[in-house]
């Protein structure tokens, strides 16, 4: 049996493994799954269609896969998807998809999540993604891995932010955001490249190179986003060694729904 607290108030539905802890006054609903090693604090609310994988950590006061602020939703049995080895800390609102999109809200692993984040309706985290306090993600926002959001930031609906992107205190993200860059404040600027989270994650100074390369085809030569585009494409050439991250550019970049942040 999952060591639950006396004072839980836990579905009998409830799918818990037998290595979860329920902390005091904690209230899991039917339709709830949780994985192995994870960890509930005291006073959580989880709820809906939701699935929470191995070794997570969920502080004091989180509501967990509720009823999503779409006012169109009508109660349908949406999902929220949450990975493994997540810290979700105080106050955190992670919340169901809706039918007019994926169905689901996902949540990937190894991610950082602090207190008083918000991640709306059919929003996706990737992996190792760090989210500052006050951090608010609108629905269908699409955060890439190891992006990082500073404190107070808030993200508009459907806006995408490529993989490595760093996004300051307080910015007002309404555009989608390359990978790899540093945007801040309110209108939003691309300040440069991530280049210090580039080198916590063991890029190597070629690479970095490749990518300080694309920056300036994007923001520091006014060439349209086509011209940029097809000048990013050929850097492979001379730059093999980063023809993965060259190729997440340009597929970004033909994605983009919103217009990039320039």
């Amino acid at each position: 049996m999952a060591a639950i607290h006396p004072t839980a108030l836990v579905d009998p539905q409830a799918q818990l493994d037998a290595t979860v802890r329920v902390g005091p006054y904690t209230i899991i609903g039917p339709h709830v799954k949780i994985g192995s090693g994870t960890t509930v604090g005291p006073h959580v609310v989880i709820e809906g269609h939701t699935t929470i994988g191995r070794d997570n950590r969920i502080f004091q006061f989180a509501s967990i896969g509720a009823a999503n602020q779409d006012k169109k939703y009508q109660g349908e049995p949406t999902e929220l998807l949450i990975g493994d080895r997540n810290t979700i800390r105080e106050f955190t609102t992670l919340q169901v998809g809706t039918v007019q999109d994926k169905g689901r809200t996902t949540i990937g692993s190894d991610n950082w999540i602090m207190a008083y984040v918000h991640v709306a309706h059919d929003c996706i985290v990737g992996n190792n993604v760090n989210m500052a306090n006050n951090a608010t993600l609108g629905g269908h926002v699409e955060l890439g891995d190891w992006v990082n959001v500073g404190g107070l930031t808030g993200i508009h609906q459907f806006v995408k932010v490529g993989a490595h992107a760093m996004l300051g205190f307080q910015s007002a993200v309404s555009q989608d955001v390359p990978p790899f860059m540093l945007v801040d404040g309110n209108p939003l600027a691309v300040r440069g490249i991530n280049v210090v989270g580039l080198r916590r994650r063991a890029f190597g100074e070629r690479r970095i190179a490749a990518i300080k390369q694309m920056h300036k085809l994007l923001y520091r030569e006014g060439r349209t986003l086509d011209a940029a585009r097809a000048a990013i494409a050929a850097l492979a050439q001379s730059h093999p060694e980063a023809a993965d991250d060259i190729a997440m550019m340009g597929a970004f970049l033909a994605a983009a729904t919103r217009g990039i942040a320039r």
